[in-house]
């Protein structure tokens, strides 16, 4: 028999394979359909791991005759349901899902890592430049948070109008830079400059990279991307519990500063030269340009479900960021624990928060899978929120074995909310404004969480100073549980008119059917 040959390019691999009589009645080859005579497999320089049809940059070229349907890969779980209407991209290097998802998760890594040192370092800091408890907190909170949340919104709106690739690109160069600065500030002033600068660049990696995101998942797998990047955020404290106690002791806050900066110089152009923007669907309407961004900010706020995610997300976010830039001074003047010994709790509390983060993603998609109801995405994290006010109670008023559990646990309790709320956020906007809602929940965030949360615990301790001593931070940290509270409150009231929203017009410019089945009529 003559043999013939045949060429498929299948998952980003170049597959060859001739028929012979020794092998007609083989087992097929993946999903080509050819028989199994002679494989060779070719490796592209960048893994595509689920099918094509599943990635939004995999070009499938037709093969002849009727190939068997495909199986369900791996992967399949990472891979977004991309409609035949997306544009694809010829000829180019094919960046997947699973690949993205890593990227974003090292970029979130580092943007977490280089905010989070500057709380190991605050005593040696405040030492060098006399600055009082208040200050502290406005370096940590008020002045990063201040223009962290307010450069969010202009950043979002330009990744919705040009490449959300090439923000992300500019602003892990910034803040990197501007890192590396503030270890070479001679002033307190010229240190919060630096540190005003860091929250300039880091202003626009969350709002293009859940941009990004929600262009290679579907809604029904979103938190759980989302939950994988948001492990970042722990991830990054725990880096700088180990390197930063570690620093503070052995190299100085300064060289500790400048050292962390170095890798996201590194992580930039790697993200420019590996990975592409993806295609918007073709039923969003891509040609079309983004709307202005009045409209598309009074689309969301309308929405009383994306107005109470922003409240509980700022409420929960100034107890947290509260909770992190104080705790390790809280160790030292209560507990007497030193600079290393402080570093390793938070390298464990950051272990806590991993698993915090992934398990909030999973349980929130396999329940609202499994129970048929999105509203899942704002129950879980509330439950979780209010679970974690009296685990803090004990964290702040306890000593010994008792007080280290409570703080594992609340890193863990508290970094559930990460994947659900965002998804949330994307799951209300349309694919032209998902930049923009990502950005609006992060100005929530960072201007009331971030900018407030260390000032009122700061300042409060202070007041408290000349009654309670030593004490008096101890003290103002109970502060962290109350906002919990409310926080919870919010997140239970986004979920009552979640359902109701997801049904609006204006919610979303390219229906998912998942969404759909999970918001029926009546809700």
């Amino acid at each position: 028999m003559r043999p013939s040959a045949i060429a498929l390019r299948k998952n980003c691999a170049i597959w060859s394979c001739s028929e012979t009589s020794e092998f007609r009645s083989s087992a097929r080859l993946l999903h080509s359909g050819c028989t199994l005579g002679r494989a060779i497999w070719i490796p592209l320089r960048t893994p595509c791991l689920f099918p094509v049809d599943s990635a939004p940059q995999c070009q499938q070229p037709k093969p002849a005759g009727n190939p068997a349907p495909p199986r369900q890969a791996l992967w399949d779980m990472f891979g977004p349901k991309v409609d035949r209407g997306v544009q694809r991209m010829q000829g180019e290097r094919p960046t997947c899902g699973p690949y993205v998802l890593a990227v974003l998760l090292l970029a979130y890594t580092l943007n977490s890592f280089d905010r989070s040192i500057l709380s190991l370092l605050l005593e040696p800091i405040g030492r060098e430049f006399g600055a009082s408890d208040t200050q502290l907190g406005l370096l940590s909170g008020l002045a990063f948070g201040l223009f962290y949340s307010t450069l969010a919104i202009p950043v979002a709106t330009l990744a919705d109008r040009w490449s959300r690739r090439n923000v992300l690109v500019l602003s892990i160069g910034t803040w990197s830079v501007m890192t590396c600065l503030s270890g070479l500030a001679g002033s307190f002033a010229l240190l919060l400059l630096a540190r005003i600068g860091v929250a300039a660049g880091q202003s626009g990696n969350n709002p293009a990279s859940h941009s990004l995101l929600a262009s290679y998942f579907p809604a029904g797998k979103r938190a759980t991307a989302l939950g994988i990047v948001a492990l970042g955020a722990p991830a990054g404290a725990m880096l700088a519990g180990a390197f930063g106690g570690w620093g503070s002791e052995v190299l100085g806050w300064r060289a500790t500063i400048i050292v962390a900066g170095l890798p996201g110089l590194l992580l930039a152009p790697l993200l420019l030269f590996t990975v592409r923007e993806a295609p918007l669907p073709r039923a969003a309407d891509a040609s079309a340009s983004a709307p202005p961004l009045r409209q598309a900010f009074a689309s969301l706020w309308s929405m009383p479900a994306f107005r109470h995610l922003c409240a509980a997300s700022a409420l929960h976010s100034l107890s947290m960021y509260a909770a992190s830039s104080f705790n390790p001074a809280y160790l030292t003047r209560s507990h007497g624990w030193d600079g290393i010994l402080i570093g390793q709790l938070t390298m464990f509390s950051g272990f806590a928060g991993l698993a915090g983060s992934l398990l909030g993603g999973l349980v929130t998609d396999r329940l609202a899978a499994w129970r048929n109801d999105a509203r899942w995405q704002l129950w879980v994290p509330a439950v979780a929120t209010l679970a974690v006010a009296p685990v803090q109670v004990l964290a702040y008023l306890g000593a010994g074995p008792a007080m280290v559990a409570a703080l594992l646990a609340s890193s863990l309790l508290s970094l559930v909310f990460f994947g659900p709320s965002y998804a949330t956020a994307q799951s209300l906007a349309a694919p032209r404004t998902r930049a923009l809602a990502a950005s609006l929940v992060l100005f929530s965030k960072a201007l009331i969480g971030m900018g407030l949360g260390p000032v009122l615990v700061g300042s409060a301790s202070d007041l408290l100073a000349p009654v309670a001593g030593a004490h008096s931070l101890r003290l103002g940290l109970l502060l962290v549980p109350a906002f919990n509270i409310w926080a919870a409150v919010h997140f239970f009231r986004a979920a009552a008119h979640f359902r109701a929203d997801l049904r609006r017009p204006e919610a979303r410019e390219d229906p998912d059917p998942g969404l759909a089945r999970q918001a029926p009529a009546g809700g």
